[in-house]
């Protein structure tokens, strides 16, 4: 898994591995500025075509490991989400799903959620998996602190930009998975690196390529140098 060298293999001069879920034209335009795509397992068709899959990620409203289990196989993604670890009691048996998950993706992600985790999470989740961060958003959180996540690489999932960036000031991040720029994009704002304000043109695609060549930038030399 990206530990040690494996975790500076994966973390370019660009930063880490960036992935949109969203239309086949973001996936296209996010593909041709070396973002990889990626798709709910309910939604396979936005990225039929493309190789490689960079994450199948999951319902976690309504999880369905078997209808998960058949996406993967059929697109071997390089990432994918393990059912959320909403309480401890749930971890041996999202382990076993993530261990057959890992058959079929490169990497597999264990998102904790219970605090009782946070203290534990080297002893109790194996290295063979990447811990998941759920950025602050309207859908959720993990209510875990970045300082249990210790060195283990992370994949931030979802929230702002910004936010993500400011949060991995405290993690390891191999990974990440953002398309709030896609929203802001409907109705003419970018995102300038700092906030989202309106783009001087306009226009939906305008606002989506500008988007994503600042989440590029502010994301250059990480995990060196460390801005925020």
């Amino acid at each position: 898994m990206m530990q040690s060298n494996d975790t500076h293999k994966a973390c370019s001069s660009a930063g880490p591995v960036k992935i949109v879920c969203h239309s086949r034209t973001v996936l296209r335009l996010a593909r041709s500025l070396g973002w990889l795509p990626g798709a709910s397992y309910r939604n396979l068709r936005n990225i039929r075509g493309f190789e490689p899959v960079g994450l199948v990620e999951i319902e976690w409203t309504d999880y369905d490991f078997k209808r998960h289990l058949e996406a993967v196989k059929a697109v071997h993604p390089l990432i994918t989400i393990a059912q959320d670890v909403l309480s401890i009691k749930q971890l041996p048996r999202i382990l076993d799903q993530a261990y057959e998950l890992m058959r079929w993706a490169k990497y597999v992600v264990i998102v904790p959620k219970d605090v009782r985790l946070g203290p534990r999470l080297n002893e109790l989740i194996p290295r063979d998996f990447i811990l998941g961060y759920s950025v602050p958003s309207s859908y959720g959180r993990t209510p875990i602190q970045p300082a249990y996540f210790c060195e283990r690489p992370v994949h931030l999932l979802g929230g702002r930009p910004d936010v993500q960036r400011r949060i991995a000031e405290h993690l390891n991040v191999v990974s990440l998975d953002v398309n709030r720029f896609t929203l802001d994009a409907r109705f003419g704002d970018f995102f300038d690196g700092e906030r989202f304000r309106p783009h001087p043109i306009g226009g939906y695609l305008r606002c989506l390529r500008a988007s994503i060549r600042n989440i590029d930038r502010i994301w250059q030399g990480y995990p060196n140098g460390k801005k925020r």
